[in-house]
């Protein structure tokens, strides 16, 4: 797809020297105790507010944090975030105690060009989440113009992520960029043959991806209690494994479409079962096909599945993956998790394979796995990136198209 982005505005703009960015960024970051717990979505920002510096801008930063439901809860402001903000980047960073108003013009008009300002949780405004366009030209009234780099809230329609891009000139920032070109690499104008990997628990909440994915890719392979579903749908005993035996028929009808799309859906070959999810569990590996005991769960995929799946990346230009093989986050369940994530980025870091990975658990089995820096790209958007794998637009992506 085609968007804006931070080089255009100069063609708007000329000059970005003193004019006001309003730059909507994800600082949504863990705390305990009023400290930051981890900086990642801070260092994420670093670059759009650094772009931005150097050109001159005036730099306003909105976001939010937790859900205080229109209400200011004092436990939920931003402004713990201020010291680690400007460690990072160097430099002061002044905070507005309100992201409107006149608390908020003073401060804005109080900073010289290239300074940088953090502007109190949008959230504390009803507002925000109901898209209320009063408030959005509140927030407009402060900046010049409007950059997006919060891909992980992209799919929200609120005010500051969908209405204020309406009302000024609109571009996505660095970390939005990078996202989207990699989104687009994996799904939208792919590097044939693609190679899906969907995991996870239920079918049920990943319906609509799995009816997008089969249209699209070359091969599909199905791993977690996911794989137990369609196992169980083909008549495989599967004992006590957590499974949604209520979804078997939609899962006959995802395996008819994917055959009727040319799409083949790679299921375990065969599996770790053992009667309890604990570390150091006693297991043993069986064929899928052969008998599970009624006390048994399946808990990861086992070897031969894991080597057909090491295949199909070999034979794949892009992958993209969502969602574990197994209980990675207990071992000895995380060995599939783990083997086909160690064969991804090495394939990965040959230029092999265009590897893209996204989603919660995801990203957490990438970082176990210590691959997560070879990768071709890992998005730390949950809801963001599964919307988008699922074919649904983006309100916040779809407001910077170009």
């Amino acid at each position: 797809m085609t968007f804006r982005t931070l080089d255009d505005a100069p063609k708007t703009f000329g000059d970005l020297a003193g004019k006001t960015a309003l730059v909507r960024v994800d600082f949504n970051v863990p705390m305990e105790g009023g400290q930051v717990t981890d900086d990642t979505r801070l260092r994420v920002a670093l670059p759009t507010i650094e772009k931005l510096r150097d050109a001159g801008a005036k730099v306003a930063l909105l976001a939010h944090f937790d859900r205080p439901k229109g209400q200011r809860v004092p436990s939920m402001s931003l402004k713990p975030v201020v010291d680690d903000l400007e460690r990072l980047l160097g430099a002061p960073v002044r905070f507005a105690d309100d992201c409107v108003g006149a608390e908020a013009k003073a401060v804005l008009a109080d900073l010289d060009a290239g300074g940088v300002a953090l502007l109190e949780n949008v959230r504390f405004h009803a507002g925000e989440e109901k898209n209320d366009p009063e408030f959005a030209a509140r927030l407009a009234e402060l900046g010049d113009l409007y950059v997006n780099d919060a891909f992980s809230a992209a799919h929200r329609a609120h005010a500051s992520t969908e209405g204020l891009a309406r009302l000024l000139p609109a571009y996505a920032g660095e970390s939005m960029r990078r996202e989207l070109d990699a989104l687009d690499a994996a799904l939208g104008n792919p590097k044939k043959p693609v190679l899906g990997i969907v995991g996870g628990a239920k079918v049920s909440t990943k319906l609509d991806l799995l009816q997008n994915l089969v249209s699209k890719l070359d091969r599909l392979a199905i791993g977690g209690g996911m794989a137990n579903t369609f196992l169980f749908a083909q008549g495989v005993d599967i004992g006590g494994s957590l499974a949604e035996r209520d979804m078997a028929d939609t899962a006959r009808e995802i395996i008819a479409k994917a055959e009727a799309a040319g799409c083949e859906l790679l299921l375990p070959i065969d599996v770790v079962v053992a009667t309890e999810v604990k570390p150091g569990a006693e297991t043993r590996t069986v064929l899928a096909r052969e008998e599970i005991g009624d006390d048994e769960k399946i808990l990861d995929a086992g070897p031969l599945t894991v080597e057909k799946l090491v295949k199909a990346m070999a034979l794949s230009r892009t992958l993209i993956w969502n969602g574990p093989l197994g209980v990675f986050e207990v071992p000895p369940f995380d060995a599939a998790t783990v083997r086909a994530a160690h064969a991804a980025a090495e394939l990965a870091k040959s230029g092999a394979l265009i590897a893209v990975a996204g989603g919660g658990d995801t990203v957490a089995a990438m970082n176990h796995a210590g691959v997560a820096r070879d990768m071709t790209f890992v998005s730390t958007a949950g809801g963001a990136f599964l919307e988008w794998m699922e074919g649904k637009p983006l309100p916040g992506v779809e407001a910077l198209r170009a």
